[in-house]
């Protein structure tokens, strides 16, 4: 068996950033930047008001001064002029500041008689100007990679970015093996169990970014595993659900090994996953995943979501880990890393008392794995432990 580190290194030298393509940017929420993307020009590109009022010189604003109204600056239609000595332009936020003016009154703050307005006693200081550039200038950038979120859209849209580029999703092929599964509203025998696996799965990776494709179920037999992997074909990474082990009915292994698979590794020293496996099969990687539930959805928050963010063009990293302290105690672990499903409230985490890899009630309780590490001793309230929020 080799670590869970050592897994991630062999799972991240199968893999390089998939190709770059132009996403429209009405469809490119939740996609991923491949390259620095630059704005054409300034945000906002002319001096603005920030507020409703009157454009005029500072050095002329006092209580009581008075300026004779010559235009109007609304949105979209600046003033065509400049102002003077004594004189002041009606302007609306958004609107461009016209020449001559560096100040804004705000509307409460003057009285307004035909085209005189008189400034009141109590004037702010204003200036209620927005510069030219001060969002952002000519030049700047927006950096990659990125997963592009509601404010990045935004603020892409504001640079006149109407098609951006891309990481293309990767796409990733899922097939449950197994004669004891049967599809989500099919009638199961006495011997049957419902194949639940790769939907939670495919939900992940699809939330990580992928593309994914859910395979009609392999049952065991050679035949029908090659015959489910021939619907595999254009994938970049293919993951198998089940049979990764060495029963007389774990067929993937040797199944893989015939089709020409160059092996990575094969069994990891963590709970759940254990029977892990992975190689490169032609132009795609695969990974095989334990049939336990919850080893299918551990196994593909520690390694397959980390693999697909390399695939995106992220650094090689593991999943993100925050410090937190124990609600309640620990009792020693043993041989291999364990990854315990856990309640996380605030900086406290407690550890569900069902650890068993079948439990799917208790995963979806979950919102943490409670990390522990290979021959971790026991622990007591309030130590400080790693967890990976889910």
């Amino acid at each position: 068996m080799i670590s869970v580190e050592e897994a991630l290194d062999h799972l991240f030298a199968l893999v390089a950033p998939v190709d770059a393509e132009d996403v429209p940017l009405i469809q490119a929420a939740g996609r991923t930047l491949a390259q620095p993307v630059t704005a054409p020009r300034a945000q906002p590109p002319f001096p603005s008001s920030a507020m409703d009022g009157y454009a005029v010189r500072t050095a002329e604003v006092r209580p009581g001064a008075e300026f004779r109204v010559i235009g109007t600056s609304a949105a979209g239609h600046g003033f065509d002029g400049a102002v003077g000595a004594g004189e002041a332009v009606r302007i609306f936020t958004g609107a461009p500041m016209p020449p001559g003016a560096d100040r804004v009154i705000i509307q409460e703050d003057v009285t307004r008689t035909a085209e005189t307005i008189t400034v009141g006693e109590n004037v702010d200081a204003g200036p209620y100007v927005r510069p030219a550039g001060g969002d952002f200038q000519a030049g700047d950038t927006v950096s990659a990679p990125r997963t592009l979120g509601p404010a990045d859209l935004s603020l892409l849209a504001a640079m006149n970015q109407a098609t951006l580029p891309c990481r293309r999703k990767p796409e990733v092929a899922i097939l449950a093996t197994g004669d004891e599964l049967v599809m989500p509203g099919e009638t199961p025998r006495d011997d049957q169990i419902i194949a639940s696996n790769g939907f939670g799965l495919k939900a992940l990776l699809e939330g990580a970014g992928a593309k994914v494709r859910l395979l009609p179920i392999a049952r065991d037999t050679e035949a029908s595993l090659h015959s489910a992997l021939d619907l595999a074909q254009g994938a970049d990474l293919i993951v198998t659900i089940g049979g990764a082990s060495v029963g007389d009915h774990d067929l993937v292994a040797p199944v893989m090994a015939a089709r020409g698979m160059e092996p990575a590794f094969y069994r990891v020293a963590m709970r759940p996953g254990k029977p892990l496996m992975a190689g490169r099969l032609g132009d795609a990687a695969m990974i095989g995943l334990p049939g336990n539930p919850v080893s299918t959805l551990v196994c593909g928050t520690v390694f397959i979501v980390p693999v697909l963010r390399v695939m995106l063009g992220y650094p090689a990293q593991p999943v993100p880990r925050r410090k937190a302290r124990l609600a309640e105690p620990l009792g020693p672990n043993g041989p291999r890393e364990h990854y315990m499903r856990a309640r996380l409230e605030g900086d406290q985490v407690t550890a569900f008392g069902r650890q068993d890899s079948s439990l799917l009630t208790v995963i979806a309780e979950a919102n943490a794995l409670l990390v522990r590490p290979v021959g971790d001793g026991p622990r007591a309230v309030g130590e400080i432990v790693e967890v990976v929020p889910l």
